[in-house]
């Protein structure tokens, strides 16, 4: 795996808000059919790191590759039509859209001409419901039953169905299983080595460590900002890494005067170097 270019890769980046320093030297990179776990407790730096990788936020100073070309994301569209998705915890979706329009949702399906088109429904349903059974959901098979009855592990499965679908090359997974139980977690660890064995590389954020070890071929782990230790499946054990990850320091301080300097220049955001 390691003979592979990476798909993305940061190199040397770091944020700033205004005097406010929250990323520190960030080198990471994630391969084809490579699932990177990327650990840390809550205010280790997880959020702003996903939102660069995103679009969200721009480096500070620092580079983003793609295929071992330099690229800029400006916005989250831009990171999209690059090929990079992100699933957030409860896989952004619409609980009171059915299954079918959620998963096209800004992207309907149409039939008809000129001014009669209308939504394709059925065609809309049908494309979803045989995504998300690709996936082995197998107990989805009504594009019309609403998101909003579906368990969590469904609702991940549905957006990263939907994410694949539409030609992500790179999956970014922020906290997928944190709210779910035993069994709603293992569903959702099926599906993303599921992804992996596409060929997708899958960037996994979480706190949990059993489920990182359960996916994860390489490891990055983040304290106060910057990559405190960084090793491939096997190079150690689940004591250690834990170990590691409670030497960090929260930045729960940090972050609140960030989202202050953020409520006190908003529609100013500082310049991107």
């Amino acid at each position: 795996m390691s003979d592979k270019a990476p798909i993305l890769a940061l190199r040397g980046v770091n944020k700033s808000f205004g005097p406010i320093d929250v990323l520190h030297d960030i080198n990471i990179e994630v391969r084809a059919g490579e699932v990177l776990c990327l650990l840390g407790d809550n205010g280790a730096g997880k959020s702003t790191l996903i939102k660069l990788m995103s679009g969200v936020h721009q480096p500070t100073s620092g580079k983003i590759e793609m295929d071992g070309a330099v690229v800029a994301l400006p916005t989250p569209r831009a990171a999209s039509e690059k090929g990079i998705a992100t699933v957030h915890q409860f896989g952004g979706t619409f609980p009171l859209m059915s299954i079918g329009r959620s998963f096209f949702v800004g992207v309907e399906p149409t039939k008809g001409w000129g001014p009669f088109k209308v939504y394709d429904r059925k065609t809309a349903n049908e494309i979803a419901v045989k995504a998300v059974q690709d996936f082995g959901i197998t107990r989805i098979d009504d594009g019309d039953r609403l998101v909003g009855g579906l368990s969590g592990g469904e609702r991940q499965s549905l957006a990263i169905a939907r994410a694949v679908h539409f030609g992500a090359r790179v999956l970014i997974l922020d906290e997928p299983t944190a709210a779910l139980g035993v069994k709603q977690a293992a569903h959702v660890l099926r599906i993303v080595n599921e992804a992996k064995r596409r060929g997708l590389a899958v960037i996994f954020i979480t706190h949990q460590v059993m489920h990182a070890m359960a996916v994860g071929d390489h490891f990055a782990v983040l304290i106060r900002g910057a990559i405190a230790a960084d090793f491939k499946k096997g190079e150690r054990t689940r004591e250690e890494i834990t170990d590691l990850m409670a030497g960090g320091e929260t930045m729960a301080g940090l972050e609140a005067s960030i989202e202050g300097y953020m409520a006190d220049h908003a529609g100013h955001p500082p310049p991107a170097v």
